[in-house]
């Protein structure tokens, strides 16, 4: 098993993978929460206790600072990481990326401190009195949520593109230096942020599976997988008509271990299953908690092992 992890011209490994599963989680959940506080059509008057909402705060910002952990500890020289964050490289796509967490990671905080206003400020006024010009600050920063949600929205659906930009840099290998590659990653990450906030709202909010929440999240499903399935069609006719070594890569690929992985976990019951379970299951079972984490369950496994497949079986072929 371990010589499918170790190919000759392997330069990312598995940290990689889970660094961009975890990115695209934080994508989609952040998008998926601004979308349903714009337009539900629910009034939220304090949205801390909504679910979707907290899960936004915690899927965007959790998977986000581990995903960052991980890539720091890659590195060659970690203790070095800093330099990133204060030495931008604009010819640099990583240098970028860094760029990008940090103005993600910075208008994430300010919308969840609005979001959150009323649990900090009943924090500050029992714990930390000194600290109550905060609330001040986000007053004022509520008076301009709407642009706030707004870059918030876009910076999300960036890093989720930026995932696929990263990869998509090593122009040495066939497979990955392909232009479908950002808009793919970018729709199997919101997938994956849906199913993942279903995850948080069930198992953790206890929510029904006909709640609200719920009958919301379930109008983006389908149109999301219908699109990365489309994706999908795009990236391989584009390995496939551009002949040469990017129809060996695309061969190559969808061969052997890794043709197995592509057509099983990402196909079957990444894409395939959680489809049929959203369009032809009966509202009995649509709307069935159990039935809604299972599916979510399969769709979150095809979007990892499509971060595997995609790093893994790309690097099988190089240029020549």
């Amino acid at each position: 098993m371990t010589e499918y992890f170790q190919t000759p011209n392997l330069v990312w490994d598995s940290t990689i993978a889970i660094y961009l599963f975890l990115l695209g989680i934080s994508s989609g959940a952040v998008q998926l929460a601004i979308a349903f506080r714009n337009t539900s059509g629910v009034k939220l008057d304090r949205p801390s206790q909504n679910w979707i909402i907290r899960s936004a705060v915690i899927l965007g910002s959790v998977p986000t600072i581990i995903g960052l952990t991980l890539l720091v500890f890659h590195l060659a020289r970690p203790w070095t990481f800093w330099k990133l964050m204060f030495n931008y490289q604009f010819n640099s796509v990583m240098s970028m990326g860094v760029l990008l967490f940090q103005v993600y990671m910075a208008v994430l905080v300010i919308w969840s401190a609005i979001m959150f206003k009323d649990w900090i400020a009943h924090f500050v006024e029992r714990f930390l009195p000194a600290l109550k010009f905060l609330l001040k600050w986000i007053d004022t920063a509520e008076r301009f949520l709407k642009p706030i949600e707004f870059v918030l929205f876009v910076l999300a659906a960036v890093l989720g593109a930026y995932t696929g930009f990263l990869l998509s840099a090593l122009i040495s290998y066939p497979m990955l230096n392909n232009p479908v590659l950002p808009a793919l990653f970018l729709a199997s990450g919101t997938s994956s942020g849906i199913a993942a906030t279903f995850l948080v709202i069930l198992l953790a909010g206890k929510l029904a599976g006909d709640s609200h929440e719920s009958h919301f999240i379930h109008k983006f499903e389908v149109p999301i997988m219908v699109t990365e399935l489309g994706l999908l069609v795009c990236f391989f006719a584009g390995l496939y008509f551009g002949g040469g070594q990017k129809l060996v890569a695309l061969q190559n690929a969808l061969s052997g271990f890794w043709g197995a992985v592509f057509w099983i976990c990402v196909f079957l019951i990444g894409i395939v299953i959680p489809l049929i379970a959203n369009m032809f299951v009966s509202p009995k079972w649509k709307f069935n908690r159990s039935f809604i984490i299972w599916v979510c369950i399969c769709d979150l496994v095809g979007v990892l092992c499509l971060r595997y497949f995609i790093l893994y079986a790309g690097q099988l072929t190089i240029a020549q």
